[in-house]
């Protein structure tokens, strides 16, 4: 055996002989095996392993898609988001923003812009806060821009004015605008410019432009009937509207000193849609005769309750509002009519560009649709779009892109940053933006290269173009009712579940029948040829009318109550995404919109309301709403109901409230009690037994001590507004959370709620 041998086998002895004791390692604590995740999960364990893997290899690749669209001028398309974003933070705000606030914001913003001169991603960084604050300065310096004077408390006075305009309403009453002059008896010492007022009659010549005077009822613009609604007070300011009211009697002419230009302008196009409105309605009659005269001349205040109920039901009311459909119909039809008459002389029409000229003509024609409806703000933003359009075709350009989308939207934001807030706007470019990515979708597809069509017959080319129509008529409802209907549930609480079926039946009438009829019967009415047009229209009309009440009377329960506004921003997020985005990025909005769509489930509606003025509460008890008066109040009522999706109204004496000589208890084993006093010196003896306290007594002042009933005088209901109740359970009883309508301090539309008697602690005064 050699040394090396040797050696070996002594290093394998070492190897394998035992060590000493003191050279023994702990061992450690045994432990049970580890469980092995069940198997449905390895996909998910995978993913999660994978992940950050996955993120590095995307991220190049989205920085190659934010590249691409930076190129393609995908920064302008998040100029009207941002900015109408910082006009709606403006209008939601607690307290009036400070310009020296907005203004330093502004500078530092740009000065940071500048500063990223060359970086792309540093400048979208400083340039999207900008917009925001550049569209909170835009609605500040709008809000400042209109000033109305605005009504403090309610009065009886004698009114001299001129007539803005009238429109007939369902009830056979007159709604007059009018624009005061003079009042007295008392002589009012901050009058209202502009008010509105209704009247049962007028003396023979009212028209718009002519004087009037007599004794009316004035009210102040009302707030939001219920907190995060509708603040007519907000719609007043930017309508110059400063009082509503309704005359005493019958009104009497009076004298009128001459207006000025815009004045007479105003009042000249006013007579004009009155008396075509008048015409209309003679020849066609009824409810359609209505309509007609909505689609024609937008004087839509005259269309049955009823009817205009089972429109909504249907989905089909958005045929009332002269919007984007009908302009865009006007304008084609124009158009349209003008190349193939071009086409009947080929010598002109291929020696000249006859499609800008009839793309001129189309926008002459809109601009005259848009002050003869009244050029209301769905009719002006629809204006601006077909306009943009228009031009574009006149400038050998695309008509149909988001970017034109985007120049209209901008344009009507900086003019009037309000209109972010209300309905019209929103779901009105959400729907058009829905609908020119879905055209972009499509057109991508039809591009790609296919096999060559094959030869068929008559009936079957018919067939594949009246399928062609359907699946057209049905891919247009799905997208803009898609993109709207978290709108319209936000706003309206209502949704509607069979509006494709009826949209699928209404639209050819209207598109075919309804809307080309109306084009014709304004051209031939100055010629007196109108009437065969205005006959056709009337049984279009009519047949629209059978499918919304046919299809409203077999159609579910359309109200499913409140929505957090989260979901609506989270949705509208997605929404721009989508419709900005031209590359994979699109699908980063498909989440957001199904986020969005999810939080709309998540919103809690209120347990009680309380009325602005304090004579209505009403208590929300699983489907029932449980009232304190026999005679509420139609349209406060109507919300709530909506609100909280109730299903059924509860007077009191059967089941809810009891009442007696003017106190109303609310008094169910298990639920809070609610009491509503109309005098304050019945409310004190329930300080300590009720949960809210309602007292409409303005005089009256908090007769409970601190842990008591939570209560809700009429002086603070004039103030904060209406009010919107959260019980609460606790070790000793209930506890009632109170969200009022109003903050303080006032913004400037809610600024005279503090001249109002009630807010000064007053009782009314007597009628």
């Amino acid at each position: 055996m050699g040394v090396r041998e040797a050696e070996w086998r002594v290093d394998e002895r070492l190897l394998t002989s035992t060590p000493a004791p003191d050279l023994v390692a702990p061992l450690p604590a045994p432990r049970p095996p580890a469980r092995m995740p069940p198997r449905q999960w390895y996909g998910a364990v995978a993913l999660v392993r994978a992940m950050p893997r996955k993120v590095g290899q995307a991220l190049p690749a989205i920085a190659e898609a934010l590249e691409t669209e930076r190129l393609r001028g995908g920064g302008f398309l998040l100029a009207p988001p941002f900015f109408g974003a910082g006009a709606y933070v403006y209008s939601v705000l607690a307290a009036e923003p400070g310009w020296i606030a907005l203004l330093a914001a502004a500078l530092a913003l740009s000065m940071a812009l500048w500063l990223a001169h060359g970086r792309p991603l540093a400048r979208m960084l400083a340039a999207l806060p900008l917009l925001v604050v550049a569209g909170l300065i835009a609605a500040k310096a709008e809000s400042w821009r209109h000033s109305t004077p605005m009504l403090g408390s309610a009065v009886a006075t004698q009114v001299s004015g001129r007539i803005v305009a009238i429109e007939r309403q369902a009830t056979g009453r007159l709604r007059i605008t009018l624009d005061v002059l003079s009042t007295r008896e008392p002589a009012l010492r901050f009058a209202p410019q502009r008010i509105r007022v209704t009247a049962a009659r007028l003396f023979p010549g009212a028209i718009p432009g002519v004087g009037i005077e007599g004794r009316v009822r004035l009210l102040p613009p009302s707030g939001p009937v219920r907190p995060g609604g509708y603040d007519f007070s907000w719609r007043a300011w930017f309508d110059g509207i400063g009082a509503n009211g309704f005359f005493l009697g019958t009104p009497r002419p009076a004298a009128a000193a001459p207006a000025g230009w815009r004045a007479s302008f105003t009042a000249g196009v006013e007579k004009l849609r009155t008396a075509m409105a008048e015409r209309i309605r003679a020849r066609v009659g009824g409810a359609e005769g209505e309509i007609a005269a909505a689609l024609i001349v937008g004087v839509a205040a005259g269309v049955p309750e009823d009817l205009a109920d089972a429109m909504r039901v249907s989905g089909l009311f958005h045929v009332l509002s002269i919007s984007g459909l009908h302009m865009a119909l006007v304008a084609g039809l124009v158009m349209g009519g003008l190349r193939l008459a071009f086409a009947m002389f080929p010598a002109f029409a291929e020696r000249h560009a006859v499609k800008k000229f009839a793309a001129a003509a189309a926008l002459g024609a809109a601009a005259f649709y848009l002050f003869l409806s009244g050029a209301g703000v769905a009719t002006q933003r629809s204006f601006l779009m077909v306009a943009v359009m228009l031009a574009a075709v006149m400038a050998d350009r695309a008509a149909l892109t988001m970017r034109n989308l985007a120049i209209a939207a901008l344009a009507i934001l900086v003019w009037s940053p309000h209109e972010i807030a209300g309905p019209s706007f929103q779901m009105s470019f959400a729907a058009t933006a829905a609908l020119i990515a879905g055209w972009r979708v499509f057109s991508v597809w039809r591009a790609q290269p296919n096999t060559a069509p094959r030869q068929r017959g008559l009936a079957r080319t018919l067939t594949g173009w009246i399928g062609a129509a359907v699946l057209g008529v049905a891919a247009t409802s799905l997208l803009a009712g898609g993109a709207t209907t978290l709108f319209s549930v936000w706003h309206f609480h209502r949704v509607a579940p069979l509006g494709l079926i009826a949209n699928l039946a209404a639209m050819p009438v209207v598109s075919l029948v309804i809307m080309p009829s109306a084009v014709g019967a304004t051209l031939a009415m100055p010629f007196g040829f109108d009437g065969p047009f205005l006959d056709a229209m009337g049984r279009g009309v009519a047949t629209m009318n059978a499918i919304a009440v046919w299809t409203a009377a077999r159609s579910p329960l359309d109200a499913v109550g409140m929505i957090p506004g989260l979901a609506v921003a989270v949705f509208s997020l997605g929404l721009v995404v989508v419709a900005a985005a031209t590359t994979r990025l699109a699908w980063f909005g498909a989440p957001l919109l199904a986020g969005g769509a999810m939080l709309a489930f998540t919103g809690e509606a209120p347990d009680a309301f309380v009325s602005d003025d304090g004579r209505l509460v009403a208590v929300a008890d699983g489907d029932a709403l449980l009232v304190n008066r026999s005679r509420p109040n139609a349209f406060s009522l109507d919300e709530w109901q909506r609100a909280v999706n109730a299903a059924r109204i509860v007077k009191p004496g059967v089941g809810g409230f009891s009442c007696d000589e003017g106190l109303c208890v609310h008094d169910s084993a298990g639920r809070p009690v609610v009491v509503h006093a109309e005098i304050g010196a019945d409310a004190g003896a329930w300080c300590s037994r009720a949960a809210l306290l309602v007292i409409a007594d303005p005089t009256m002042k908090n007769p409970c001590r601190r842990g008591e009933a939570t209560v809700v005088t009429r002086r603070t209901l004039a103030r904060r507004g209406s009010a919107a109740v959260e019980f609460i359970a606790t070790g000793e009883g209930w506890r009632a959370e109170i969200v009022h309508a109003v903050a303080e301090p006032f913004r400037p539309w809610h600024a005279h709620r503090a001249f109002s008697r009630a807010a000064r602690g007053l009782s009314e005064r007597k009628k």
